[in-house]
């Protein structure tokens, strides 16, 4: 094998020449066991660093029945450092088949040699090497680590698989992918495994002359030695510690690392680099004004690094060596500077101000550097990457970092300022605190307070599609978020299946009935998806799960999948179970929802906002969910995140849903309320609309004459700022009103001429960012007497979105068999005649994108 470096060399130690008896081919000669002899190839030689330590492997030192003497004509040095290990041997099972007594397959404390330090005075010193101690075996079994030695190679840190910049190690197979998760390394179960033991010399002012080895029949291998100086034990690291490096100007860090978890422009010898990441820069001066989830600014000139090594160790950055010590002084030296590290372990706890319990969460916390602290339980770097990880945990835009706890949490704290930030949902005024920690700090208690009663006046809030956590995750982050369902969908991904073992079709997670307080629910259901005709999600149905949960191949379903159902087919089951049925993401996939629509098979329409907080619901979703609307096909707005990453929190868009006076709330409560419509979307805004004192989702009918009708509002945020607040009719902006930042209402008499819908969104902006629309109500319907609704250029496009969905059952689905397929083809055909003849009794003449000709366009 090449020789090995995991790093800089400490300038604190110096190889010493070993004259040995043997080379590592010739092990057998000397006495090693078959297994030695054929992992020796392995072994590293020739110029080696271990733990910054330099090493010189030339010929190995073999011992086993005679005594052996090596020359090591050292001065005035406090430490000797070894390279060595033991041959394997077995164990002793008796007659039963048991050990007794035993010492484990790493044979504990068992003697293997004496090392005898001989001075130039003519003393020495005996030292007993025992396994599992001094020296471990060169192969090991998990489990089985020294208790005084180290293995040879350092750990590292590496990259979970999204961040990765480098191939897999060699061998690495199915366990490589989560292992990378750890983000840590320790390479100390190879092929052949080197003990790094550190012996301190009582007398560093004698000269030690040579090393005596007397063996007690057991092989022990010496590949090198080092000797050096340090204030203590070369081989122990201190706690993790944290300095910002500055950047000459121009210059960009790269954030790739090497095999041995190396980086380029900083590296420490007697120590590892954990991380290192551009800096975040918080405005701390301004933090109790800033606004919850504002994100900091990142530096392109200052990394904040964090590390671990010995007290003695040197930082190598841009070819120069900075003690670790001078750090610790406080001040700069060179291009890095110090950040307090965390000395202070304290309670952390956010109660309720007016029940004074504890209630969970999300919580930011970081030091005056912009370093992220995190509680103990809780990851220092988050994992943003799909199907990564599942945390309780929340990072904006790869920038700010936070999690969710129960109520209560304990952190490690550096002495000075901590900015903290606490939310819950869209009710509680969020909070922005700057708080010192000194040497006597032991507890922080924060107090929320609900300031916007819309849950006492009938208001639940719901996220309508979540992927991928736990049930109890998920109610965790949902009681935090302030959000009162969780819809958890199962899916498929390929040949992933995710989440199908927490259908049961039956438990509502968080209910009275299932333990919980009745508050904070979390429901199972499925999103069963194709990749060219569409998703659907399947919420609350009861029974077994509605599979195939994907069909018609990649990347939805498995490659060879045919397309064997319909959205409309899963619907109806759905429905038959009692289930809620939404159009996710709408109105992509864009094909065959529209048939889905028209055809009642739908509840309610998804505005999604994945993780974007500053993008507001999308104009082009509103655009396509107003065709239907147009055209008389009522169906609910419903907020839903589509959350698969820490990149997305749970209720960033959410549904209010209202329910009947003096009902309880319960899971069956909330789908029905969806089912009538009584809903709004909001990224923060919370609304309540009434059109003549009737909810949205209200019908109400009209004489031919049509009239006046009256519009009250009411809207109100401790989040998102509001701008304005507009009323829709029939798609289009009827009154715009300029509002307050925080809280408005007022009130429109509009007039109505013939069948309509009418609606309210509320536009808003954070100070720093653009204006979009940030809450929408599901409207009133207003159908007039011999006024239908319709708008012909909307029907085409609903039709020729059906007539697409035909074509490619046509054409590029993979067929089933040919009775499934012959269904699928009626039940979209259906769909196409009814819109079709509607049409054609407006007299609204048109042409059909996939051949679907008839009599009445051969005029």
């Amino acid at each position: 094998m090449a020789s090995i470096h995991d790093g800089p060399r400490s300038p604190l130690f110096r190889a010493v020449p070993l004259k040995g008896n043997t080379t590592f081919s010739r092990l057998k000669e000397a006495g090693a066991s078959r297994a030695m002899c054929e992992a020796a190839s392995r072994a590293p030689t020739g110029q080696c660093t271990c733990w910054g330590i330099p090493f010189e492997v030339k010929k190995p030192l073999f011992a086993k029945e005679e005594t052996v003497s090596v020359p090591l004509g050292c001065s005035r040095v406090t430490w000797l450092v070894f390279m060595h290990t033991t041959d394997i041997e077995a164990i002793d099972w008796n007659e039963h088949g048991f050990l007794s007594p035993t010492r484990g397959i790493g044979r504990l404390a068992e003697p293997v040699a004496d090392y005898v330090f001989e001075y130039r005075d003519g003393t020495e010193i005996r030292q007993t090497i025992l396994r599992r101690h001094q020296i471990g075996m060169f192969s090991r079994i998990w489990g089985e680590n020294c208790f005084k030695a180290v293995a040879s190679s350092k750990p590292f840190s590496i990259p979970p698989v999204h961040e990765q910049v480098i191939p897999p190690p060699p061998g690495a197979t199915e366990g490589y992918y989560g292992g990378s998760q750890t983000r840590v390394r320790q390479p100390d179960i190879l092929p052949w495994v080197n003990w790094l033991w550190a012996w301190e010399n009582p007398y560093p002012e004698k000269r030690i002359a040579s090393l005596r080895i007397e063996p007690k029949g057991w092989g022990v291998l010496l590949s090198g030695v080092s000797a050096g100086n340090a204030t203590s034990l070369p081989l122990r690291w201190e706690p993790r510690k944290k300095a910002i490096l500055n950047l000459p100007k121009g210059v960009l860090f790269d954030r790739a690392l090497s095999e041995h978890g190396l980086y380029k422009q900083i590296q420490i010898d007697l120590g590892q680099i954990i991380s290192a990441v551009p800096r975040a820069i918080y405005p701390n001066d301004t933090w109790s004004e800033s606004y919850n989830n504002q994100l900091p600014e990142i530096s392109d000139r200052e990394v904040l690094v964090e590390y671990t090594c010995h007290r003695d160790a040197k930082f190598h950055v841009a070819g120069r060596m900075i003690a670790v010590s001078d750090l610790e002084k406080g001040t700069k030296a060179g291009p890095l500077t110090p950040v307090s590290p965390t000395a202070r372990r304290v309670s952390f706890r956010v109660i309720d101000k007016t029940s004074k319990r504890p209630v969970p969460v999300k919580l930011h916390v970081h030091g005056e550097a912009g370093e992220y602290l995190a509680p103990l339980d809780r990851h220092r770097f988050i994992n943003y990457g799909w199907i990564e990880d599942y945390a309780p945990e929340f990072l904006h835009q790869q920038r700010h970092a936070c999690t969710y706890i129960s109520g209560e949490a304990t952190l490690d704290l550096p002495i000075g300022n901590v900015f903290i930030e606490v939310s819950k949902g869209f009710e509680i005024r969020p909070i922005r605190r700057v708080q010192r920690i000194t040497p006597a700090t032991e507890s922080i208690t924060i107090e929320i307070e609900r300031v916007l009663p819309w849950r006492e006046r009938g208001w639940v809030t719901a996220d309508t599609h979540v992927h991928f956590l736990s049930p109890q995750t998920a109610m965790l982050e949902g009681s935090a978020e302030g959000v009162n369902v969780v819809n958890l969908l199962a899916s498929q991904w390929g040949e992933l299946m995710t989440n199908v073992g927490d259908f049961d079709g039956k438990t509502t997670f968080g209910s009275k009935e299932a333990g919980g307080d009745g508050e904070w629910l979390v429901r199972v259901g499925t999103e069963n998806r194709q990749h060219v005709l569409g998703h659907i999600s399947l919420l609350g149905y009861r029974g077994n799960l509605i599979a195939p949960l994907c069909v018609g191949g990649p990347d939805e379903s498995a490659l060879g999948d045919p397309v064997g159902v319909l959205l409309s087919e899963w619907a109806r089951q759905c429905k038959s179970q009692g289930g809620l049925v939404v159009m996710p993401h709408f109105p992509n996939p864009r094909c065959e929802n529209a048939a889905n629509l028209i055809s009642g098979d739908v509840d309610a329409v998804e505005m999604t906002s994945w993780g974007n907080l500053y993008g507001g619901i999308d104009p082009y979703s509103l655009s396509d969910w107003y065709r239907y609307l147009n055209c008389g096909y009522f169906h609910a707005a419903v907020g839903g995140t589509d959350k698969m990453t820490a990149s997305t929190a749970v209720g960033a868009i959410r549904t209010y849903a209202h329910l009947e006076e003096d009902q309880a709330f319960t899971y069956e409560a909330w789908m029905e309320a969806v089912r009538k419509g009584h809903t709004f979307v909001t990224y923060g805004p919370l609304l309540e609309f009434s059109v003549d004192g009737h909810r949205s989702g209200s019908w109400i009918s009209m004489k031919s004459s049509g009239g006046t009708v009256e519009v009250e509002w009411r809207a109100a945020t401790v989040t998102v700022p509001m701008t304005r607040v507009e009323l829709i009719v029939n798609g289009e902006i009827r009154e715009s009103q300029s509002v307050g930042a925080w809280e408005a209402e007022g009130h429109w008499s509009t007039s109505i001429g013939k069948s309509s819908w009418i609606a309210v969104l509320v536009r808003g902006k954070y100070a720093d960012k653009p204006e979009v629309i940030i809450a929408h109500t599901s409207p009133v319907m207003i159908p007039v007497e011999g006024s239908p609704f319709f708008a012909a250029a909307d029907a085409l496009t609903i039709l020729e979105q059906i007539e697409g969905a035909l074509a490619y059952l046509d054409t590029l689905g993979t067929r089933c068999e040919v009775e499934r397929h012959k269904r699928m083809w009626l039940t979209l055909t259906s769909a196409h005649r009814r819109l079709h003849n509607e049409l054609h009794a407006h007299g609204h003449f048109h042409t059909h994108t996939h051949p679907h000709d008839h009599p009445e366009h051969r005029d």
